[in-house]
């Protein structure tokens, strides 16, 4: 079964092949590629040279902004600081996260998923890395919007939903799968994501791959400028199944691989309980839940 290739200016121009396509990918695979956004290709290039600054330095350079310091998901996370899959080894990937920058003295920075954002000497750094933020956030509701409409929901259903989000753009740091990794061992395990919308960057090596429902596992792949799109449980949930979460995961290649997913979560206090139940479900409440299984330093700061 092929991955859907999706050109967002005729998504957003309504082109009905295009929305054809694009339902495919939400309801039946969970997954899709898309191209041709409002994110320049140079801008994708020097954000993966930024990081790759960053990782690249060593662990006593980078300590200092080690999230398993805080109580949040903010800054660096060390290689084998998570585990995704219980039935795996942690995951030997490293992490750099960043959410939304808050007004200083805003309320809501005393919650877990608002906290401060943690920011390396870099030149440069925190200015591209925020204003990729911006754009992905625009590109990521514009989506959205199309996605509602080919799961049977207004168009409108979740333009009020995202403010301020829950957003968390991270870059993944995989480097060259260990020559001692045994079957248990993944640059990141068999998992679905957690959350809403997933938009991810990358720069072209391989080693994404998703599980179809033949069983089979499938690799996936997007060059600079093109965004690999897929679905958490929280939005599969939410629409009633209409939209689907997949299973993916990265076994790693002898090549080093940076990808850079944006995790576009709804507000704090958003109702996410499946529509029409008259349930009441915080899509915080969903994300603390599901973060506290996988960070293994909060798993010891709960203890």
């Amino acid at each position: 079964m092929s991955i859907p290739l999706i050109d967002f200016q005729k998504l957003i121009a309504g082109d009905e092949i295009t929305r054809s396509e694009l339902k495919r990918g939400v309801s039946e695979i969970g997954f899709l590629v898309v191209e041709n956004t409002t994110i320049p290709l140079s801008q994708i290039h020097s954000l993966i040279a930024q990081y790759r600054k960053f990782f690249t330095q060593t662990d006593d350079l980078k300590a200092p902004f080690d999230m398993s310091q805080t109580g949040s998901n903010r800054g660096w996370g060390r290689a084998k600081g998570e585990q995704v899959n219980p039935n795996a080894n942690p995951d030997y990937k490293q992490v750099f996260d960043v959410g939304v920058e808050l007004p200083q003295g805003d309320e809501l920075s005393k919650q877990t998923y608002y906290a401060p954002n943690l920011w390396p000497p870099l030149f440069g750094f925190k200015e591209e890395v925020l204003a990729y933020y911006d754009q992905a956030f625009d590109v990521s509701l514009k989506l959205l919007s199309a996605i509602a409409d080919v799961a049977d929901l207004p168009s409108d259903f979740f333009a009020d939903k995202f403010n301020p989000p829950m957003a968390l753009l991270r870059a993944n740091y995989y480097p060259p799968r260990p020559q001692d990794a045994g079957e248990n061992d993944f640059g990141i395990a068999e998992h679905t994501d957690y959350g809403c919308l997933t938009l991810l960057a990358a720069d072209g090596v391989p080693g994404l791959e998703v599980l179809l429902k033949s069983g089979e596992w499938a690799p996936i792949s997007a060059q600079p400028g093109q965004f690999v799109i897929n679905f958490g449980e929280m939005i599969e949930r939410w629409s009633n199944g209409n939209i689907c979460a997949t299973l993916h995961r990265v076994i790693g290649t002898p090549k080093e691989r940076i990808s850079i997913p944006y995790f576009f979560n709804p507000a704090y206090n958003t109702n996410v309980a499946p529509i029409g139940s008259g349930e009441n479900f915080r899509a915080g409440d969903w994300l603390t839940k599901r973060y506290n299984e996988t960070y293994l330093h909060k798993q010891k700061l709960d203890s």
